[in-house]
């Protein structure tokens, strides 16, 4: 028996899919497209479940609606399992009349339903199970109750069978059952699904129809005065509204926690003032305090080399204790050379592979806690809601609402930022937001911010950290309305959400989401970054006649390909030629927290302690380096960002445009704070 769990995004899905399969699931990708698809087995059953991409329709607007269709038109489950958010029902109906409309058994797991009873509203299920001709088990994946009975539902298919119901008036039935003579045989199965689709003018089931039956569709769209996609939307609001008063009984009841978290939250004029303290909270504890604890401390235990001072920083100070600690990198280093090492192969180990690498290990501590807080914001509702309440604001600028979900994605990693990209239907907005996405922060160039903030800023490194985040979102607000003014011009689209009531998020659920994340950034290091350290290291260690040339770097390669770039850094560095800081930022492009990484390989060949205290970097002042902060957060994102502006651009006419745009940009800012910088050391 073949099952799909179906449902929208912030559903539950995902939890409820972990207590249907436990550890009976594998995960990888969806054929053609970079969508996770997760597989499993219900337990205690040899029933298999495919959990379908969160969406709210089966119109192809996004990849992830394409994939759900196609995977219920093609691979013929045998059942599908609808989950639905009670708390935002409406929203919810929509994907579930869609999904009656199929020939396969639906069976509703109503979930929260226990929340939406708090806030005085109970759902009459027996009722809504005979209105919607289906099964309904009311859950709650948070809680972990419902699910059992459930499963014993599924396992002895005693659940109603769809009895596809007729939600529409006389009149577009009649239409519809005539459509339905016009689907080809293959289809066949979902008849009146694609009949459906055809009278909604649906691009994938555009098939001939005879000219009575258009002109009937034409006729009908002319009586309501809609065309037929937003005819046949309206008329299941229509339903979903009557569900509603029908199903649905309100008790008297005090103001719910949303309501009153909202009023405040929510304000006027208090919404943005308090999304920024929060934010900079969150920067203050992971970049200003657990930052200035633990990467002193994983930087001594992988590179420590005998006399060392350790400085531990925080909020109001620092301590320092002189210590005497050999790192992970100099006891490979000398255990190589005591077992006959060549003096190269020593360097590698420790100045190329273990500096490099560590570099970026050195900031997980405060990844993972910014990881845990932004995880937090959005599974307890809160990040929807700023995203809808600046859906207001971001109108003004020239970008809706919808643009705020790719922004918001970003700041994990910018390459699924830009697929997200594709629920903005408007092509003008839709190439706005991705030549804007990169502009956020994303967790890869945390590592670049928290080097430069905690040696330069060591009192308010978190403040630094959030003034990237303001001037990302200043510099977004200003190219939204240049764009639409001269480049992508047009009509903008408006964004709609069905808010949900806030929740505290599950802790499993929450440290899965941090784990993957965190393991996210642990597999770049070990791969990308290990890779480009050993290319760093080999480049900065060798002459281009191949000599070994570690005792003087400035005649190696990497020298030489810096020294050729470097007049483009020399401006935003205050006058100074640096071939180093210029490499480092080259090695960027491929991943930004390479930076980190290569900045530590050559310090370490230079004989630095630390990357400031080394001579290929210790000209770097608190105005240069947030200079060239600007350069590398705002400049062409890593390759791997690049080519997914490509696939959803289509055009690598618009591609290098686009990254020639950013280029100057970040050239022109930064350039601009170093020059005051310069002048005023004059």
């Amino acid at each position: 028996m073949k099952t799909a769990l179906v449902g929208n995004q912030n559903s539950g899905k995902t939890t409820l899919f972990n207590l249907l399969t436990g550890s009976n699931q594998k995960i990888g990708n969806w054929p053609g497209v970079t969508i996770e698809r997760k597989e499993g087995t219900i337990k205690g059953s040899k029933i298999s479940i495919v959990d379908l991409p969160g969406i709210y329709s089966l119109s192809p607007y996004t990849s992830e609606e394409d994939v759900s269709r196609i995977y219920i038109m093609e691979e013929k489950p045998d059942l599908i399992i609808n989950i639905i958010d009670s708390t935002s029902l409406e929203r919810s109906l929509y994907l579930t009349t869609q999904l009656l409309e199929l020939n396969v058994d639906v069976v509703i797991a109503l979930n929260m339903s226990d929340i939406l009873l708090q806030n005085g509203i109970e759902i009459n299920i027996n009722k809504l199970s005979e209105s919607l001709g289906c099964s309904i088990i009311p859950i709650s994946a948070k809680k972990n109750t419902g699910v059992k009975e459930l499963i014993d539902l599924i396992k002895s298919k005693n659940y109603i069978h769809n009895q596809r119901i007729k939600i529409y008036p006389p009149d577009v039935e009649e239409t519809i059952t005539k459509a339905e003579k016009h689907v080809p045989k293959e289809n066949e199965l979902h008849k009146r699904f694609i009949a459906v689709k055809m009278i909604e003018n649906d691009p994938r089931y555009l098939v001939v129809l005879n000219e009575h039956t258009k002109n009937e569709i034409k006729q009908i769209e002319q009586k309501y005065d809609m065309d037929g996609e937003q005819l046949i939307a309206s008329l299941r609001y229509d339903y979903i509204g009557m569900l509603k008063k029908d199903c649905l009984i309100v008790h008297p009841h005090k103001e719910s926690i949303t309501d009153r978290l909202d009023r405040v939250l929510l304000n006027k004029w208090a919404a943005i003032p308090i999304f920024i303290v929060i934010m900079g909270l969150i920067y203050l504890l992971s970049i200003g305090i657990v930052g200035g604890i633990f990467t002193p401390l994983l930087d001594m235990l992988f590179n420590a080399d005998g006399d060392i001072t350790l400085t531990i920083s925080y909020i109001f100070g620092s301590s320092s204790f002189d210590l005497y600690f050999k790192g992970l990198g100099p006891l490979l280093g000398d255990w190589l050379s005591s077992i006959g090492g060549s003096p190269w192969l020593v360097s590698l180990v420790e100045n190329g592979i273990v500096s490099g690498v560590s570099s970026v290990l050195g900031f997980i501590p405060q990844l993972f806690i910014l990881f845990i807080f932004l995880s937090f914001l959005e599974a307890s509702g809160y990040m929807s809601r700023i995203a809808f309440f600046l859906d207001r604001v971001f109108h003004k600028f020239g970008l809706s609402g919808k643009s705020l979900i790719p922004f918001v994605v970003g700041t994990g990693c910018s390459v699924p930022g830009i697929m997200s990209t594709r629920i903005v239907e408007d092509e003008n907005e839709k190439k706005s937001t991705i030549a804007l996405t990169p502009f956020i922060p994303c967790s890869a160039k945390l590592p670049v911010i928290a080097l430069f903030a905690g040696f330069f800023f060591p009192s308010i490194g978190w403040l630094v950290s959030l003034s990237f985040y303001v001037f990302a979102i200043v510099l977004i607000l200003f190219y939204g309305i240049i764009f639409k003014k001269l480049l992508f011009k047009g009509e903008h689209s408006s964004f709609l959400s069905e808010l949900p009531a806030y929740q505290m998020p599950t802790f499993s659920h929450l440290m899965r989401d941090v784990w993957d994340r965190t393991w996210s950034f642990i597999k770049r290091a070990g791969t990308v970054v290990l890779l480009c350290s050993v290319i760093v290291w080999v480049l900065a260690s060798y002459s281009w006649t191949f000599q070994y040339v570690a005792s003087d770097i400035s005649q190696s390669m990497l020298a030489g390909i810096g020294n050729a770039f470097a007049w483009f850094f020399y401006p935003m560095l205050g006058g100074h030629w640096s071939w180093a800081a210029t490499a480092s930022a080259i090695q960027g492009m491929i991943a930004r927290e390479q930076v980190v990484s290569s900045m530590s390989v050559i310090a370490s060949l230079s004989g630095g302690t630390s990357v400031f205290t080394s001579s290929a970097f210790s000209f770097f002042n608190g105005w240069s380096a947030y200079a060239y902060l600007t350069f590398i957060m705002f400049s062409i994102p890593c390759v791997a960002t690049v080519s997914s502006m490509r696939k959803e651009y289509g055009s690598w006419k618009l591609t290098l445009f686009t990254v020639s745009f950013q280029l100057v940009n970040a050239w022109v800012l930064a350039s601009l704070i170093g020059g005051i910088g310069w002048l005023i050391s004059l």
